[in-house]
């Protein structure tokens, strides 16, 4: 199966050695984004994979460019032009301190990008599952009408879609989110929905706010599971990550599924994590390979998780784990030294 994930890849400034950014002197380059960061992890799980975006055209975008293209993600579809390649300031958080995200990516080429450049019947050809997440339509008005036009050729083409809602904050307000995310939600199949994305996003109550219990409010997930496919008829499953934060390094998490009435749970990993960004990306990237190679409902949980917090222990967005690492801690639930 061939999947196509449709997002902005960013130009991404880490400061060293946990600094701050008021105290950094240079900064670490390196590239994600949403859904570049699911591309390479299903590049990485030997999946067919095209990444659809707009860059620049110039030595920054070409970066971008051969970046994701040295994984095996289909870049034929990227779209050149525009000014600027957007940026995000990374800045790692440790023990009670956050982890802080500054953007610079307004007026980039993908935000400016119309959605008339976006031919989604060849775009589209061949392909099975199109994904997003809540971070594209956030972008542009612009970028929102594209996702809106994808979704509508994908139904009628009967191609699956799978969004992560990824409700960011600093993108948009919550009014807006849940006004144009309730109405691309009439076309998803497959829905993820982690901490406050339910009520940010659509409006629906699963989670009160305290990242240190998440894991003790599964029964509130749960409703607010059940509440996303009763509210959106056209979505059959919805899974979800719970976590217990203790610090930045510290937590326990877990992963939840609901499919065809019955819910499926993970076991609870404990992890001291080195870097936390893109481990929800490559959540979905072990749920979107789960689907493309047909597992049961409790191995597609049981393996989105482990590709997950796998990723906790590896740095920059992109998950660099293959199957077979994955199926090595989903059977010893250790990332010990193998030898």
């Amino acid at each position: 199966m061939k999947i196509l994930t449709f997002g902005e890849i960013m130009l991404r400034l880490k400061t060293p050695e946990n600094l701050r950014i008021l105290q950094a002197q240079d900064f670490e380059a390196s590239y994600g984004g949403a859904e570049a960061n699911v591309a390479v992890s299903l590049a990485m799980l030997e999946d067919p994979v095209a990444f659809v975006t707009k860059l620049p055209d110039n030595p920054v975008g070409l970066a971008a460019h051969n970046e994701i293209r040295r994984f095996g993600v289909d870049t034929s579809g990227i779209l050149k032009g525009g000014e600027r390649l957007g940026i995000y300031y990374f800045e790692k958080g440790t023990n009670i301190r956050p982890t802080n995200v500054v953007y610079d990516r307004a007026y980039s080429s993908f935000a400016q990008a119309s959605p008339e450049e976006f031919h989604w019947e060849e775009l589209l050809k061949d392909v099975d599952i199109f994904y997003f997440s809540g971070v594209t339509p956030a972008v542009s008005e612009g970028i929102e009408k594209a996702v809106l036009e994808a979704l509508k050729y994908c139904k009628a083409h009967s191609i699956e879609v799978v969004c992560d809602l990824n409700y960011r904050g600093k993108m948009w307000s919550t009014q807006k989110a849940q006004k144009v995310m309730r109405e691309l939600m009439d076309y998803v199949t497959l829905c993820i929905a982690n901490d406050e994305d339910f009520e940010s996003s659509l409006g629906i109550h699963a989670f009160d706010g305290d990242m240190s219990r998440g894991i003790e409010q599964i029964g509130t997930y749960k409703k607010g599971m059940e509440e996303i496919l009763r509210q959106y008829p056209n979505c059959r499953a919805v899974a979800s990550v719970l976590r217990n934060i203790r610090t930045v390094e510290d937590g326990d998490w877990m992963g939840i599924y609901l499919k065809d009435g019955k819910f499926y749970e993970s076991p609870v990993h404990t992890v001291h994590s080195l870097e936390a960004v893109g481990a929800g990306d490559a959540f979905a990237g072990g749920l979107l390979h789960s689907l493309a190679r047909g597992f049961d409902p409790q191995k597609t949980i049981d393996f989105s998780i482990t590709a997950s917090v796998l990723k906790l222990m590896i740095q920059h967005d992109f998950n660099v784990a293959n199957e077979g690492d994955i199926l090595k801690v989903m059977k010893t639930h250790n990332t010990n030294l193998q030898r």
